[in-house]
């Protein structure tokens, strides 16, 4: 597999195998249900769900306690974890990077869950029209939040972590996403932490 950028690289290699053994939990998956049981609420017929940059699958795996009829499909770029994604019977896998994906269908629901912080900035806006170009209805997009576009460094890399207002830059974008519901969840949360993300659940009217 051929890489546009640098990120693609990190994560396709030996940094995104790392990742795989560091999240791997039920208390992650159960958050997982908490914080997705929350947005699913204000949507109505969801059956078909794409996610982009699943990883090992803990975001799905609550999907289909809250959805089981749901139709489910991933992008993953890291081999590992495609394999770990083997374990869904019934799992529609693409093998590729965000980058290279071309929606070949629509979804009712279009996630992406800390992947936007890690793209590289000069790639968002095509990314973008793939999350729009996916989705039918919904686009849900859950990553660190800052009102102007800033660069973290991350586990001691530099240029792996760009947190900005994805939801605003996307609604402005394209002005038919209007805004459902957001929400916050804490990493010192008492039952259900989260790693200090913000979702946004948007609508195409």
């Amino acid at each position: 597999m051929s890489y546009k950028t640098e990120q693609e690289k990190f994560w396709a290699g030996e940094f995104g195998n790392n990742y795989i053994g560091r999240n791997k939990s039920d208390k992650i998956v159960a958050a997982n249900i908490s914080m997705l049981s929350s947005i699913l609420k204000k949507t109505k017929n969801i059956t078909k769900i794409i996610e982009f940059g699943s990883n090992i699958g803990l975001n799905l795996e609550a999907l289909k306690v809250l959805l089981p009829q749901a139709s489910l499909s991933a992008i993953e770029i890291n081999d590992n974890a495609v394999e770990k994604l083997q374990r869904f019977d019934d799992l529609k896998v693409f093998h590729t990077s965000i980058l290279d994906f071309e929606p070949e269908e629509t979804n009712d629901l279009v996630l992406i869950k800390g992947v936007l912080i890690h793209i590289n900035p000069a790639e968002l806006n095509h990314v973008y029209e793939l999350l729009y170009r996916s989705s039918k209805k919904y686009i849900c997009i859950s990553e660190y939040y800052n009102p102007t576009p800033v660069e973290v460094e991350y586990r001691g890399h530099k240029e792996k972590l760009f947190k900005r207002d994805f939801a605003g830059e996307l609604m402005d974008k394209y002005p038919d996403l209007s805004l459902v519901d957001y929400g916050f969840v804490y990493h010192r949360d008492n039952t259900f932490p989260q790693d200090d993300m913000t979702w946004f659940l948007l609508e195409k009217v």
